[in-house]
């Protein structure tokens, strides 16, 4: 038993992912979508998919001739394990986060969900700009998908349908204004008046 915990956490592929597979635990993936959802070179996931499957953490089965993972929920540390990453922080890891200033003229971009450990938010991230560019945006997403391990559930909204929404007391932005959430840009001055409309 000792031996499969110290082989748990030897390597950031291997992290990603015991992360991947934890929060994904009743899907099974090909081959070639664990490579994409998680952004890692083929031969190192290959490698540590062999080394996960070998301590069981992991179920293979094949169909059709191509290789198929999900999670063994019956591994010996998988409450532990699950219990882990869930609890976790995820935001301190997702380095695309520093990016999002890229994308165009960002007014605001906000974290919750996923990012801060809440289950109940909103939504995971909200970006409010003009001139955003959508090929960014989907490669950014992509990115941070593969560090946090789940889909990413966003909201995009231009400037002027956000002072519209709020100005209206949106019930979604005004909910996710109430919410834990952290500032990743804000260029909005007023916004915690706006958050304070509704009480």
């Amino acid at each position: 038993m000792s031996e499969i915990f110290s082989q748990l956490f030897d390597s950031r592929v291997k992290a990603r992912l015991i992360k991947f597979f934890m929060l994904n635990d009743k899907q099974e993936y090909s081959f070639s979508e664990l490579v994409q959802k998680n952004r890692i070179n083929a031969a190192h996931i290959n490698r540590e998919l062999g080394k996960l499957a070998k301590m069981r953490m992991i179920i293979t089965r094949m169909r059709k001739r191509r290789r198929f993972f999900h999670t063994n929920r019956d591994f010996i540390f998988y409450p532990e394990l699950r219990n882990l990453v869930m609890k976790s922080n995820t935001m301190p890891e997702c380095r695309s986060l520093s990016q999002i200033k890229n994308l165009g003229r960002v007014k605001l971009a906000l974290i919750s969900g996923v990012f801060l450990n809440y289950p109940k938010g909103k939504a995971d991230l909200l970006i409010v700009g003009d001139e955003l560019s959508k090929a960014k945006l989907k490669h950014l997403l992509e990115n941070m998908e593969a560090e946090v391990g789940k889909e990413i559930n966003y909201s995009l909204l231009s400037l002027e349908e956000f002072k519209y929404r709020t100005d209206m007391l949106d019930k979604f932005i005004m909910e996710f204004l109430e919410n834990p959430y952290e500032e990743i840009i804000c260029k909005i001055p007023n916004l915690k008046e706006i958050a304070n409309r509704r009480k």
